[in-house]
């Protein structure tokens, strides 16, 4: 029976999904991908080009962030990792990205595109100053990508045993501290220099 286009397209991001999973994106290739489809190569690269964009379509991911406005406000730094560790554990797609971010550059950008798109708008609504979101977000970021990193890709000890509630109760006040804390007071002494901007002194001559 002939496939319809819209049953092609899935059968290959399917394939790709679990292809991307299990070699990590270099060592994946459109062969094994079409191979796995029951497909002829050239159909996958009719439907998507090159590698790099079936690898972003393959990776779409949505984090299905929590609106932390209703989380009350001591609670939204264990709220926030308690929610990624659910996405981790549910779903291996981020858990591709993160793996294969780390050599390649296509994954990386796949990764930054998604975190800024889908957690920056989430902490600049709980930021107490709308010109630090961007930073906050990037440092909630370090931790969440630390753990998973540490707990589901490299299985370090003791971060892979650790129960949830332990992880929430480490990572948790960080998150919260990233999140509403204040500016440390020597980056708020730093006059001339925006939140979000280089220190100026940092281009001066010496």
């Amino acid at each position: 029976m002939r496939r319809s286009s819209s049953d092609t397209k899935s059968a290959i991001l399917a394939a790709a999904k679990e292809r991307f999973a299990a070699d990590g994106y270099d060592r994946a290739t459109i062969r094994a991908i079409a191979a796995d489809a029951g497909i002829d190569p050239a159909m996958v690269m009719r439907y998507y080009g090159t590698k790099e964009r079936l690898f972003a379509t393959a990776a779409e991911f949505d984090l299905e962030l929590p609106d932390l406005a209703a989380v009350p406000h001591e609670q939204i730094g264990a709220a926030l990792v308690t929610h990624f560790l659910d996405r981790w554990e549910r779903d291996e797609t981020l858990l591709i990205l993160l793996r294969a971010g780390v050599t390649n550059p296509a994954a990386a950008e796949r990764m930054r595109s998604i975190f800024a798109a889908q957690l920056g708008p989430v902490v600049a609504r709980v930021s107490p100053d709308p010109g630090q979101w961007s930073t906050r977000a990037a440092l909630v970021a370090t931790q969440i990508l630390g753990m998973a990193l540490c707990r589901f890709a490299l299985a370090f000890p003791p971060a892979v045993t650790m129960s949830r509630a332990q992880i929430v109760a480490w990572l948790g006040p960080t998150i919260q501290h990233y999140l509403t804390g204040d500016e440390p007071a020597d980056l708020a002494a730093a006059a001339g220099a925006g939140p979000d901007t280089p220190d100026s002194s940092a281009t001066r001559g010496s």
